[in-house]
Order: C-alpha cells, then structure tokens, then sequence
C-alpha cells in the first residue's frame, strides 16, 4: 500500500512525498512505517501508543476513525493511507487588534 506523508512530517522519511509498505490492516502499516522511520513515531502516537488526537487518517478516501473496525482493518496493496495532521487556527495580532477598533468606533 501506499502511505502518503504530509509535508511537516517529509523530513522524517528522507523527503519522500510516499512510502510503500507491505501490511495486512492500517495498524499494521503504521507500526512498519514507524519501524522503518522510529523518528515518525512521536509525531504520529502519544506515550501510550494511540494515535495522537491531532493525527487524521484517511484509507482511500475514508476516515479511518469512522470505519467499523478503524486501525484494524484490512488493506491490500492497492489501498492509499493519507496521513493528515490537524492545522489550528487563530486570529493575527493585526486582526484582533481592528476588530477591537471597530468595536469601540460603534458605541
């Protein structure tokens, strides 16, 4: 299967965009990529080997979270696994900063 690596992880695998693994379900396929590459493995599992909450995983183009047997299930040699990490928002400084003067300039 195909494994495809998000761009702030790229430097964890030698700044592939992909890597092919050999697995029988999407666990699996997690534990010989981060075997392959210990170094992905903090960014992708917390301390009690669980993928970190931040981490979405996309086999083919569903959400592995919402399959029925999530990690567990099975994947062939055809399949695609999409790691994509969660981005957080926010506001700029500049941002805050005029919204708070078109507050004041309307009382």
């Amino acid at each position: 299967m195909t494994i495809y690596i998000p761009t702030p992880l790229r430097s964890y695998v030698g700044g592939n965009t992909a890597v092919e693994i050999e697995a029988a379900t999407v666990a699996a396929a997690l534990a010989q990529l981060t075997e392959t590459h210990p170094e992905l493995r903090r960014h992708l599992f917390n301390e009690e080997g669980k993928v970190r909450a931040f981490v979405n995983l996309y086999l083919n183009d569903e959400d592995v979270r919402y399959l029925p047997a999530k990690e567990e299930t099975p994947v062939t040699a055809a399949d695609t696994l999409s790691i994509i990490p969660s981005i957080a928002g926010g506001c700029s400084r500049a941002a805050q900063t005029l919204a708070g003067f078109r507050r004041a300039s309307t009382r």
